[in-house]
Parts: C-alpha cells; structure tokens; sequence
C-alpha cells in the first residue's frame, strides 16, 4: 500500500512538474516576444558574395577569391547603429548563393577560403555585444550552390544539412536573440516545410538557443492573424508586404534597405537613399505602436565599410527619433505552429459549393483560393478525408480575407468532429470568433475530420483547413 502511495505521490509531482515547465515555456516565449518589442528598431547587415556582383542574387558559383572586404570594421557597424538608436543586429551569415561567411565545417564555400580568411559572424557578434547591443543572424535555407533547391530536395540528407549549419552558428557566437530565416515555403523558392523539415529544424532550435525566437520570411503567405511557423512575423515591405499598423496583435517585424536594393551596389555611395523623415514618421513611430519591430537595411561595401552617405543618414534618424524601449505590450499570447498539416492535398468533401470545390480548402494556398459555399444550402458542411487512422490534437480553420469581397467573419458558430472508423464524435473546443479559428485539444485519433457550420452570414468560405499534430 505504501508503495503504491509513493508511485502515487511520484506521478504526481511529475506530471505537476511538466505542467509547469510548459508553463514556463510558454510563458518564457510570451516575454521573449515582448522583450524583442521593446528593442524596437535594429539594422539588417547584407554583406556576402552579391556585395561584389552588382546583384542581389549572386552567380551560386562564384570563385570565393573575390570576396575580400579588406578594411571590414564591424565596430564601424555598431557605432552607426548606435547613433541612430537602434538596439540589435541581423547579419546575413549565408544568402541564396551559398556562401557562408562563417568558419564553417560543412562546406568549403565558405569565407575562410575567401582573400579575407577571418570568421566575419564571430567579428560581429564580438562587436555588438561588446556595445550593448544584441545579436540576431539572418541565414537561407534556399541555397543554390548545395541544391537545396526544388527539383533537387534530398529531405533527410538537406535537412541534415540545414540542421548541422544552424547548429554551427547557435554555438560558436554566443546568445543569438533573434534567427531570421529566408528562402523557406515561399513562392520563388518553392522548398515546402516538408522538403526540408521544419519541426525537426525549430525543435532543434529551441534546444540549442531556448532564448532564440525564430522569423520566418512567410508574411507573404500566411494569414497575418496567426503565428505560421514563426515565433516573430516578418513584413519584407519592399516586396510588398504590408503590415496593418491598426489592425496588427502579434509579434512582428518590418523591413526595409536604406539602398533601392538589399546588397551594395557600385552606385551605393552616390544613390539617394530612403527618406529620413519618412523612415521615422511613415515607419519607426507607427511600427512600433503596431507590436512591429523595424529594421532597415545597412550595406556595408566591398572594404566591409558602411557608406558615408548611409553613415550620415542614420545619424539624422538618430536626432529625429529617439528610443525608449517599453513597446506597447502585446495584447495576446500567440503560439506557433510548427508540425505538417496532415490535411494538405488529402481528400476533402463538402456540402454543394459550386466551381469552388472543396479541395480549394486544403491546398495550402491562403489567399488565392477557398471552398465557398452555396447560396442556398442551409447546413453547409467541410470533411477531410485521411482514408487512415491520423493522431491530431490541433485544427485550423482559416476564412478567407481579401479585405474586399471577403472582409468579415462568416462562420460565426460551428461544431468539430472526427470519425473514429465507425461513428462521429465531437472534438470537445473553445469556439472561436476570430478569421483564423486556432483549436488545440487532447489529441485523437480518427481517418475522417468535419466542421458542420451551424450559423453563418451568406457564402461562409475556407481558405485553408488544416489539421496537425502539434
């Protein structure tokens, strides 16, 4: 009897310790996302081998010989960040063309077997922390050079790849509070999550850097209200992505070059830059008040120098605005989602949506088609079909939103069931009222999953159905 007291007892005090620590976590990731808001405004640093090709996409098989940036001074960097108030850096330690400019072990293509031969990621985060300033990385899983490209996706041998660079640069340069990540889920690179994996890669992530919140450069594709494979949403605003500065509650970050361009171009050092008073007024003050970071892109040139003119341009940004730190705090708890959606291009159904057939609703395109219903049906209804027993424990329902035909929640009550193989059984959720309804529940397991809408305003749509185990 004691002794299944004691186990008793054990259990307990383990099961409340788990409890807790995904408490923690939880809770930890909340702060780490406020903590990053407070920073406020940081400098990108776009430096590899397009610096010396006039391109910002440069040729994958350029001869590291001509990468020399000679007279590089990253303490130049910082004290320019400095002057215009800026609290963090982003160094892009490998772009699309696959150099690395770090002294890495998994590919000779690397700055160590450039003319410079110095570990350029160490000398800047060296740099920064000496200042006071944090240190994010910037790095592109889209890698030309290796064929981490469509077409050549080895998934378990690139995603080992990935794996073994990321964890190069999340222990050798000491706390990494922020890794940008490009060139993943996105339509000119077309690497989906699940060529290279994803969950294996953030997992790894978190237990390298626990501290280190991952952005992930997929604002173009995923709903805004969400957090879709990213702890931080990212706004390349120059590509036209456009953050709502009214609108916006979850983490963000939004950037752009001082340049016309992301790299140094020949006609840097005489190019008329960004307006500073609209850096500020039109950028940094209404960023900042939409839970949204801004970072502005700083081109060091071919001697590893800041430009004059980008010298002088941030100083008067520093004159004009001042930071403060204590961003306006985040109005909720936002987690992210970082495993497949087991409902992608499986078999889907539906009650009668004319053209807008129901595999419009898991295509895993969020904005340029959805299943809508009918006029006339009175009890619409969205099945996927797994045509297997699958574990899930978390379903995503996402409306469609243009902000002009489709610019209000439709689906406005509903219930969730999946089908165990030979009935169907409500999935016990918290209904949301939101565009994108996020359900987490104790996992099940069932080959068939439903949404019956139950009240709707005309047409209810799906833009996207996902379910995943998460």
């Amino acid at each position: 009897m004691k002794r299944v007291f004691l186990l008793t007892f054990i259990s307990s005090v383990l099961f409340t310790q788990f409890i807790h620590s995904q408490q923690v976590y939880e809770n930890t990731l909340f702060q780490l996302q406020q903590n990053f808001m407070d920073l406020r405004f940081g400098m990108f640093i776009c430096i590899g081998s397009p610096t010396y090709q006039d391109e910002d996409w440069a040729d994958p098989n350029m001869d590291p010989a001509i990468f020399n940036p000679s007279k590089l001074d990253c303490n130049q960097w910082a004290n320019v960040a400095i002057s215009a108030g800026m609290k963090y850096g982003c160094l892009t330690t490998k772009h699309h063309s696959g150099f690395c400019i770090w002294d890495t072990k998994t590919t000779d293509y690397n700055v160590m077997n450039s003319s410079y031969k110095h570990d350029i990621v160490k000398e800047y985060a060296d740099a920064f922390r000496s200042h006071g300033l944090k240190v994010c990385l910037y790095y592109s899983v889209l890698d030309i050079h290796h064929n981490v490209r469509a077409g050549w996706i080895d998934p378990k041998k690139h995603t080992q790849f990935v794996k073994d660079q990321l964890t190069e640069l999340l222990t050798n340069y000491g706390d990494i509070s922020e890794l940008v990540i490009d060139g993943w889920d996105a339509g000119w690179s077309r690497i989906s999550y699940d060529d290279v994996d994803f969950e294996q890669v953030y997992k790894l992530i978190k237990k390298l850097q626990p501290n280190c919140l991952v952005l992930e450069h997929n604002a173009a594709k995923y709903p805004a209200q969400e957090m879709f494979y990213t702890d931080v949403k990212h706004y390349e605003q120059n590509a036209g992505q456009k953050i709502s500065k009214t609108a916006n509650d979850v983490p963000a970050q939004a950037g752009i070059p001082i340049n016309s361009t992301w790299f140094w171009k020949t006609n840097s050092p005489t190019e008329q830059l960004k307006n500073v008073d609209s850096i500020v007024i039109n950028n940094l003050l209404p960023l900042n008040e939409a839970h949204c970071n801004f970072i502005l892109s700083i081109e060091p040139n071919r001697f590893g120098l800041i430009d004059d003119n980008a010298v002088q341009a941030l100083k008067l940004i520093g004159q004009k605005w001042k930071n403060t730190g204590h961003a306006p705090k985040l109005p909720r708890e936002t987690k992210p989602i970082i495993s497949h959606n087991l409902a992608k291009f499986q078999k889907s159904n539906s009650s009668w949506s004319d053209f807008y057939l129901s595999d419009f609703g898991n295509d895993d395109d969020f904005k340029g088609s959805a299943w809508i219903s009918n006029t006339t049906v009175k009890e619409p209804w969205y099945e996927v079909d797994f045509d297997k027993q699958q574990t899930f424990n978390m379903i995503i329902i996402s409306e469609l939103f243009d902000g002009k035909k489709f610019k209000e929640i439709r689906i406005l009550d509903y219930t969730l069931q999946y089908s165990d193989g030979m009935k169907w059984l409500d999935i016990p959720i918290e209904k949301s009222n939101r565009i994108v309804k996020v359900h987490r529940f104790p996992a099940v397991q069932g080959n068939k999953v439903r949404v019956m809408i139950n009240k709707f305003l005309p047409r209810p749509t799906i833009a996207e159905f996902g379910v995943y185990n998460d």
